[in-house]
């Protein structure tokens, strides 16, 4: 199976992806905002079909897309849990857009299926050097922003009563988010991306109270599922996003068998 090139990048890139999703995703799922990122995702197709529609790259789209919609999502700050209704909307004229793009420029109408579902066996070595950038960038600022992070997604009113600025903290980590949304839309698409980024976090979760081993552990079961997937798809020529939401659904019903009290 490594013998082929296409493969030794999508482990690759599945792996780099995956560690990404299950890290940032512990915190989306932990702030209550899972309903957001999957909106990013479907700004970001909208962006990917228009940067197509322009001769760019759509990767580059996407991220630029997602990117300004976390920052403006985050603006919201805590109001955003409540906004359910306004994001479904936005998500749902977002991918209307993206579609209407397609229809003006035909030629490019066969990448809809890899942009909705992703096609990590057709990464390229280009688009290796952007995920990597994105990951490492996306989890250094993590790393920077961490503890107001976790202080406001545990205690929001007490992190605001000792300086810290909830809006602030909020626009980061969504900008954060965004980059890893465009990451993960590579190996799963825009439909999907909630396998990646919410199922491993959760599941983990469901196991452990520990921030550490929390983190650890969604890190550790995206990978599993991004690499089994790959694996399973290079055997059966299935689809590889198949595989990958099929082994997330079964990784987070087994959480709930063994959930904490």
């Amino acid at each position: 199976m490594l013998d082929y090139d296409f493969m030794v990048n999508a482990f690759a890139a599945s792996g780099m992806t995956a560690v990404l999703a299950g890290i940032v995703g512990y915190f989306l799922v932990l702030r209550g905002q899972t309903f957001a990122g999957h909106a990013l995702s479907h700004v970001g197709f909208t962006g990917a079909t228009g940067a197509v529609l322009l001769g760019v790259s759509p990767i580059w789209g996407m991220a630029g897309f997602t990117l300004a919609a976390g920052i403006g999502m985050g603006a919201l700050g805590e109001r955003l849990a409540g906004r359910d209704v306004a994001i479904g909307v936005i998500l749902s004229l977002a991918l209307g857009f993206g579609l209407l793009f397609l229809h003006f420029f035909t030629a490019y109408a066969t990448q809809v299926t890899a942009l909705l579902f992703g096609n990590v066996l057709g990464v390229s070595r280009d688009t290796l050097v952007v995920l990597a950038l994105f990951a490492a960038a996306s989890l250094v600022a993590l790393a920077a922003i961490m503890r107001p992070l976790l202080f406001a997604s545990l205690q929001p009113e007490l992190a605001e009563a000792k300086g810290v600025s909830l809006r602030l903290v909020s626009v980061l980590f969504l900008a954060i988010t965004a980059l890893a949304v465009a990451a993960c839309t590579q190996i799963v698409g825009v439909l999907l991306v909630f396998t990646l980024m919410v199922g491993p976090a959760a599941a983990a979760q469901n196991l452990t109270t520990r921030l550490g081993a929390g983190l650890a552990l969604a890190a550790a079961l995206a990978l599993a599922q991004a690499w089994l997937g790959v694996a399973l798809s290079f055997y059966t020529d299935w689809p590889t996003s198949f595989w990958i939401t099929a082994l997330a659904a079964v990784v987070y019903g087994a959480s709930l068998l063994g959930r904490r009290p």
